[in-house]
């Protein structure tokens, strides 16, 4: 089958590779489309220790062709999104049984762009910071893939103002369809930050994927009680020193979020909470917004526009439709 293979020389090749088959408690899914995110970044700049070549994507979107010893044969046709560990930019994956959900009804290429940020996304706003009726919410990258969709969930829950901070202007024009009441640039929110915090806005829930000088300005912006998620370092790994006694004289928390992690320690947990943020977008009361689609042999283009910041919204990969209907019978 075709596959976009990650090789020792840090490249995307589209080549042939061997057709997988399911293990215990896993499905094969052929592939229709797939999201491209941040992690296949990470992968390409060795950030994660995979084996190379790899089968790179994270994220599928397809019907199941093949049901692992476990797993009921009533999955087999039916249309769905998967959270994998690597494997979706291929005319087939194999997903874990617990990570896949039934995407019935939703357009495929939304299933795809669905992907590990709508359900990051919603423990964000849901069971991580627990955002309130009326709290403030301020969210860093927010024309980015989990930026828009947190904007979406925080207004959802009732959030009473919600401002994004983007990298320039144009990022901000995009991310205002988005439910934001404010956006501004990261040079305005970092001038603020410059120990003038007293002029900036206080907030109850800061979402930060950032790190570094934005963390801690972050922090200075956080109101008595608020609560800064992190759950990235697009600035790096620089550590961050925090001052526990403040912290607990003011209330405010620091919380960290890792949905891969979670996908290993408690999948029962992720999956129940992408399956809440899948019936929000089946219901329409959210939206993944797919901002450019790409043919395998593109995808190195794709994840070089993603590194340099030069992607709105959700980036999709497209399988090629003559080799997306394997026999459902493939694998018995």
């Amino acid at each position: 089958m075709k596959a976009v293979v990650l090789d020792t020389d840090d490249r995307f090749h589209l080549t042939d590779v061997a057709r997988p088959a399911p293990g215990p408690g896993q499905v094969a899914v052929a592939v229709r489309y797939a999201g491209i995110q941040w992690g296949d970044v990470l992968v390409r700049r060795g950030h994660f220790p995979v084996p190379r070549p790899f089968v790179a994507g994270f994220e599928a979107a397809g019907r199941v062709v093949g049901v692992g010893p476990g797993v009921s044969e009533a999955l087999l046709g039916r249309a769905v999104t998967a959270l994998t560990a690597g494997g979706a930019f291929a005319e087939v994956v194999i997903a874990s049984a617990a990570l896949t959900f039934d995407a019935e009804g939703i357009d495929p290429r939304t299933a795809a762009a669905f992907g590990w940020a709508t359900p990051t996304a919603y423990d964000l706003v849901h069971t991580v910071t627990r955002v309130r009726p009326g709290e403030r919410v301020l969210v860093h990258a927010a024309a980015g893939g989990v930026g828009t969709m947190a904007a979406q969930f925080a207004r959802a829950a009732g959030a009473g103002r919600v401002v994004g901070v983007v990298g320039d202007t144009e990022r901000a024009a995009y991310a205002a369809r988005f439910g934001y009441d404010r956006l501004i640039t990261r040079a305005e929110f970092a001038a603020v930050g410059e120990g003038r915090a007293q002029e900036g806005e206080a907030f109850d829930v800061v979402l930060d994927p950032v790190g570094g000088a934005t963390r801690l300005a972050g922090l200075r912006r956080l109101a008595p009680h608020g609560r800064l998620a992190m759950y990235g370092a697009l600035a790096g790994s620089a550590p961050v020193a925090l001052d526990g006694d403040e912290l607990l004289m003011s209330g405010r928390s620091v919380m960290s979020y890792n949905s891969d992690l979670l996908s290993r320690t408690h999948p029962e947990r992720l999956a129940d909470s992408a399956r809440h943020a899948l019936r929000a977008v089946a219901d329409g009361h959210v939206r993944p917004d797919v901002t450019a689609e790409y043919e395998m042999a593109d995808l190195g283009e794709a994840a070089d526009r993603l590194a340099r910041g030069g992607t709105y919204g959700k980036s999709i990969l497209r399988i090629e439709p003559h080799l997306t209907e394997p026999e459902p019978d493939l694998f018995s």
